[in-house]
């Protein structure tokens, strides 16, 4: 067992931490620093495995978003940093996640801040004094175009009969593959129909949200803006580089696919394109984007968190113009749905992690999402 690292200061990715785990656990590791700490949060996967597999007298977990969607994760995240300090994953789940979730109680959720608040540096942006300039968010809500809300009507309706059957079947646990797709092809109609394998839906060509955003970027690129467009669907982003190259709209893509990541944001922050296409999880963390004075949400996600990550690739240290957020939703659509329970998981955060009272946000969620559409 070696006692020592080769050099005084290891950097390394969880990744190659995964692949290398062997080696680098016979070390005698003085401090442990497990920045965006969110990618191990998953107690189930390797990565984490590796990380708690570490030999090290002191840890820290470094985060900007320690709760994306349940305590659990905040658990997880802590375990690491202080292994047992919460107790056994099962007993944390069944003293507190489950009943602050479920039933909103009060008395573990106090008990959990008591617990956590001595091993806990929480400083947002307004607390540590950061010269920012302001941020401005609007929701834009969007008509759906005839065609399209025919579509979406069409699809709640089918896929309504298809969720009723697998719920009766499998219940709400073994119905959840069903429920996620049933969700996903609603999100889809709202983004642009051609996202759906359907020949009857890619038939439709209405895309009301797609035609909003190419209004606000020809305003915007006439305006002197800088623009980043996120999505969390690559082929979405695709749909809009093909509509913003038809309105003559010069763009720049980042997505899971783009091989050298630093060279286009090198190319955007020198001002070669006005408008960079990011996909929210290969570019929602980890960039530097300051040239952007705008920032447009084209589809909601689940996570509040991570489209505030993502907002943040613009509004950071470094910028020095108001930054504005637009989150264009489909009117009377699953995406006013997702705004809600976007709110909701801001409220379980900052109650675990401030004060307050926890809502209700159980695992139950998307069996009372779809009940909300139908």
């Amino acid at each position: 067992r070696a006692s020592h690292a080769p050099t005084p200061l290891v950097i390394t990715s969880y990744q190659t931490l995964a692949r290398d785990v062997a080696r680098l656990g016979k070390i005698r590791w003085t401090t442990l620093v497990l920045d965006e700490a969110q990618q191990v949060k998953n107690p189930d996967t390797q990565l984490r495995a590796a990380a708690a597999a570490l030999d090290a007298k002191s840890r820290f977990a470094i985060t900007g978003t320690p709760i994306e969607n349940h305590l659990g994760e905040l658990w997880s995240e802590l375990d690491l940093a202080m292994p047992g300090y919460l107790g056994r994953r099962a007993a944390f789940d069944a003293i507190v996640r489950r009943p602050v979730e479920k039933f909103a109680a009060t008395v573990p959720l106090d008990g959990l801040r008591q617990r956590i608040r001595p091993f806990l540096l929480r400083r947002t942006k307004a607390q540590v004094d950061v010269e920012l300039p302001p941020k401005t968010e609007v929701i834009e809500r969007v008509e759906l175009e005839p065609a399209q809300r025919d579509l979406y009507e069409s699809l709640r309706l089918t896929l309504d009969a298809d969720v009723r059957a697998a719920l009766a079947k499998k219940g709400i646990q073994g119905a959840s593959i069903t429920i996620l797709s049933a969700l996903l092809k609603l999100r889809q109609c709202c983004c642009d129909p051609r996202l759906i394998r359907s020949e009857h839906a890619r038939s439709v060509r209405a895309s009301a949200k797609l035609d909003r955003l190419r209004s606000m970027l020809e305003e915007l690129v006439d305006s002197g803006r800088s623009t980043l467009v996120f999505s969390q669907f690559a082929t979405m982003l695709s749909l809009i580089a093909d509509a913003c190259a038809g309105a003559g709209i010069p763009t720049l893509s980042l997505t899971g696919a783009t091989r050298d990541r630093d060279a286009v944001v090198r190319r955007f922050q020198s001002g070669e394109s006005p408008v960079l296409l990011v996909s929210l999880k290969a570019g929602g963390v980890g960039l530097n984007l300051t040239r952007a004075d705008t920032v447009i949400h084209y589809d909601p996600w689940w996570n509040p968190a991570a489209e505030a990550q993502a907002t943040d690739r613009a509004h950071r240290i470094g910028q020095d113009r108001p930054v504005h957020v637009y989150k264009l939703v489909a009117r009377a659509t699953l995406e006013e749905t997702i705004l809600r329970l976007q709110d909701e998981k801001r409220a379980l955060t900052d109650a675990a992690l401030a004060s307050g009272a926890a809502p209700k946000l159980t695992a139950a969620d998307l069996h009372a999402l779809y009940q909300q559409l139908t």
